[in-house]
């Protein structure tokens, strides 16, 4: 079914919150944030509700708050939210306090976004991405208890395919092959040319991770995530189409800055190769600008 038709027969509220899934993806289709959650219910049951609750928290205060419908509608508003509720889930146990705990920590990633994108939008700033997510999940994670390391996984020719599929669903904390599959599918379903680079990201991630001999983490899809979010955050980019190799190269590159500094790896190497990027991107422009304007001085630069 096209997506165009899926929106016609889906309420506001609902179109949004699978936005808000499809948006962790770089991407606006209800149907592929649909596929999102369906990869969440049926391999890790135990994280939908907090990935749900953390989704509507952070878009029910975007509407109180009265923020731009056309960014609720995205879904720029849930995607930290949902990241959130899923680590909470995974990270601390079910009890009374933790679904306000999911609700106050996604609410608080909606109203970081707005500040975020007020600053985005009046002087062409650098995306926030899922900066609130981590900077959030950092003070939380310190409240956690450690994490029992993960069983390790025997190296042959079925979990080299699995791990393939596993560098999407880790993204979300899921470590099933299913779960990136129909991760993918959803992908497939938006943009065939992100779903490519994607698939291409997580296998170097992969291989990255083979070749520094960590055969656990990379059979789990850990080495390859950090790369498939730098690479789909590139992967419209038709005129300069080396940047989301580049992206994906830096990101496995800073990667392990973040265990040095002793600090959870979440997303944050995809954050910071990214932020770099645009960072060049943009000094690359001002000096192109400033040297075009010395050689003509008479036609001064137009403000956009």
């Amino acid at each position: 079914m096209p997506a165009n038709h899926f929106n016609t027969h889906c309420p506001d509220w609902a179109e949004a919150l699978l936005n808000g899934f499809s948006q962790i993806f770089f991407q606006r289709h209800p149907l592929c944030g649909l596929l999102c959650l369906l990869a969440i219910l049926l391999t890790a049951p135990v994280l939908f509700a907090g990935a749900l609750l953390g989704g509507v928290a952070g878009l029910l205060t975007a509407q109180r708050r009265n923020y731009a419908k056309a960014d609720r509608q995205a879904g720029l508003f849930s995607y930290n939210g949902v990241l959130l509720g899923l680590l909470l889930s995974l990270y601390f146990p079910w009890s009374p306090l933790l679904p306000p705990l999911i609700l106050a920590a996604g609410g608080l990633s909606a109203m970081l976004t707005q500040q975020w994108l007020k600053h985005v939008y009046r002087s062409r700033a650098i995306p926030a991405y899922t900066s609130p997510f981590v900077a959030l999940s950092w003070v939380l994670l310190m409240f956690a208890e450690p994490f029992a390391p993960a069983a390790s996984v025997d190296l042959n020719t079925t979990n080299l395919l699995a791990a393939e599929m596993r560098g999407f669903g880790q993204v979300m904390f899921l470590d099933h092959p299913l779960a990136g599959a129909l991760i993918a599918s959803g992908l497939l379903l938006a943009d065939r040319r992100a779903f490519c680079w994607a698939l291409l990201a997580s296998a170097i991630g992969l291989g990255s991770s083979l070749l520094h001999h960590e055969t656990s983490a990379a059979l789990l899809g850990l080495g390859g995530y950090n790369a498939v979010l730098a690479a789909l955050a590139f992967s419209a980019q038709r005129q300069n189409p080396w940047l989301p190799l580049l992206a994906i190269v830096l990101a496995l590159l800073v990667t392990p800055l973040f265990a040095a500094l002793g600090l959870a790896t979440l997303t944050a190497p995809f954050i910071l190769a990214c932020w770099l990027i645009r960072a060049g991107i943009q000094m690359l422009g001002k000096a192109s600008l400033a040297h075009e304007s010395c050689a003509h001085e008479e036609n001064h630069p137009r403000l956009r």
